[in-house]
Order: C-alpha cells, then structure tokens, then sequence
C-alpha cells in the first residue's frame, strides 16, 4: 500500500491544485544551508501607516498562484530549478506585527542566517520596508554574500522611497519612506553604484529641492523617472543600469506601483495618473541583466484585497519572482 501511495503522490505532484502551497511548488525546507536560492515570505505591513494595510497578505497569495508557474524560462533557455537548489524557507516571524521597529530587526535577524550560509534570498512582501533589513543582513560590512562590500541597488519603482528629511513616518522610523537612505548612509547601499527606475506620479506636496527623486540624487542615486524610460526605451535602459553597477554585488527590489495601473491594480500605492511599465517592459528589463553578480531580490506591496478577480497583481509578482529566480540560478548553469 505505501509502494502505492508513494507513486500516487509523485503522480500528482506536477497539478497545481495538489498539495500544500509553496512557492513555484519547491521544496519546504527551512535550512537556509540546504538551498542556493531561498524563497521566502514577509508577511509584514507596519512600515506604511498611509496606505492600505493588507500588503502581509502577499506571500500567501504569491504561493497559491506560482504552482502553476514551474516551467524553463523560453528566453535564457534553462530550468532554474534543475540549475539550482531552491527552497520555499517559510515566512518570516514576525511576533510583534504591529511595531515596525520590532519587524524590520526581526526579518535583519532571520536574513542574516542566510547571509551566514551563502544563500541568495528572492523574496516576496510586505510593504516595501522589508527591503532595508534585507540590505543590511545580506550587504556591507562583515556580510558574506556581498563580499563585505556595500551593494548596487536596482530598484524598480514609482517612488524613491528616500525619505530624509524627517525622522518617522506616523511612527516608523525604518519604514517604507526611508529605506533607501538609511541603507545608503548605513554602507549596505553604495548609491554611487545604484539606479532608480519609474517614478511617476504628482508630488504630495512642495516639490524637493531637485525635482522628482532630489532627495535620491542627492544621496549619489541615478534616478531614471518614467517620463525618462519612455525617451530611452527598454534597451538604452538595461544599458545604462548595467553601467552604473558593473561587477559590484547587486540586490534588485521591484515595487509593483511601478507597473501600469491597468495591468496591476492590487498595488499599495497606486499610481493611476501615469502611465507605468507594462508587462513587456518589465519583464525585459529584469531579462537585461542577466549576467550581473545578483545577490538577490525581492517583490514587495502587493495588495491582494485589491486584486482582480483573476489574481493579476499577485500573477505579476510571481513572474517578477521567477525572473529574479532565473538571474540568480543562471551563475550555476554550465557555458556552452
């Protein structure tokens, strides 16, 4: 009988409906030191006090729509998962939800296991806060997966999120409004190095000394704004982050506010003024930079309660993950 069941159950492990839902249907495993590539959840939204709160819906909506997702990439042309050991390492823990300040120490502290074992993280939020503990964990002094070297930023957004001119955020210090800065000033970013993508969008208020993205430029970033992107086009674009970066250790974080409206709607911060990248776009330029020394990623504000009925946000941010994927495991696929 359990010869029976066992053939059973490998039979029904290629049907999306089947089993407990992991990422992309990968193997649930919490050692970080038994993956190349660890997919993980942070189910966090405490660091954006201004917007919808449901963003720590994320990785569970990501989880049930990537079972169906698990296949080659046609354009590089490989499995990442033959190339690569990847795991689904779980959420984060995040016992004290409701205090930012208490998260992002606690996801800085479970990223540093992975740090510590050499394990590239692609994971998923969360409101985009998550993104400053990621960078201090896995980049800068005394980490091992950056080399103890500050890292290039690649960051996809409508937004800088640079915030430095006033020291919370409705109480959060760290939040989704002050990552950028406090990374680069804190020698896990080297903003000289890092690139700003696709912000859009009217200004809250007075527009920054600089115009849109000043207070980026004025850290050392390279803003690129969405009216910018349209003039360069997706290849003079892949062309210009590949320079700025070079062969310095990269984390790529893509905000999905970036995309256009009407191919995501269940974003945090939507930006329905302006048009946003289409899908085309963004998934070109992720594909533009293979190659590069990616130490890993993540897809962040992702609203589920917003979504379409068809989940087409939380589809989106399962193709942005599975891009980052394949850059990653591209370094473990044999030349020629």
């Amino acid at each position: 009988m359990s010869d029976d069941l066992d053939a059973a159950k490998r039979s029904s492990q290629s049907w999306y409906w089947w089993g407990i839902p992991t990422f992309f249907r990968c193997p649930w495993n919490e050692d970080p030191a038994a993956a190349d590539i660890a997919l993980v959840g942070v189910p966090h939204s405490s660091g954006n006090g201004s917007t919808e709160r449901d963003q720590h819906l994320g990785p569970r909506a990501v989880r049930n729509v990537s079972g169906f997702y698990r296949r080659s990439h046609f354009v590089h042309g490989f499995s990442p998962w033959d190339a690569a050991r990847v795991n689904d390492l779980g959420d984060v823990p995040l016992p004290e939800a409701m205090n930012n300040e208490a998260c992002v120490r606690d996801i800085e502290a479970f990223y540093a296991r992975l740090d510590a074992a050499g394990t590239r993280p692609v994971s998923v939020g969360g409101d985009h806060s998550v993104t400053g503990p990621i960078l201090k964990a896995i980049a800068g002094p005394g980490r091992k997966l950056s080399g103890g070297k500050p890292c290039a930023l690649i960051h996809f957004d409508a937004h800088t999120d640079s915030y430095d001119n006033m020291p919370h955020w409705l109480g959060a210090r760290r939040s989704a409004a002050h990552w950028a800065a406090y990374t680069a000033k804190e020698d896990a970013v080297d903003p000289h190095r890092s690139i700003q993508v696709g912000m859009r969008g009217h200004p809250s208020g007075a527009i920054h000394k600089g115009g849109v993205g000043g207070s980026s430029r004025e850290l050392g970033y390279r803003v690129v704004t969405m009216q910018e992107f349209e003039d360069l086009g997706v290849s003079k674009t892949v062309e210009l982050i590949r320079e700025r970066v070079g062969d310095q250790p990269a984390y790529i974080t893509f905000d999905l506010d970036c995309m256009d409206p009407s191919v995501a709607p269940g974003v945090s911060n939507i930006e329905p003024g302006f048009s946003g990248f289409t899908i085309r776009e963004a998934t070109r330029l992720l594909q533009g930079l293979k190659g590069l020394n990616i130490i890993g990623g993540d897809v962040v504000c992702l609203m589920p309660t917003k979504d379409s009925p068809n989940q087409i946000t939380a589809q989106l941010a399962m193709v942005m993950m599975f891009e980052m994927i394949c850059l990653i495991a591209a370094d473990k696929v044999p030349e020629g």
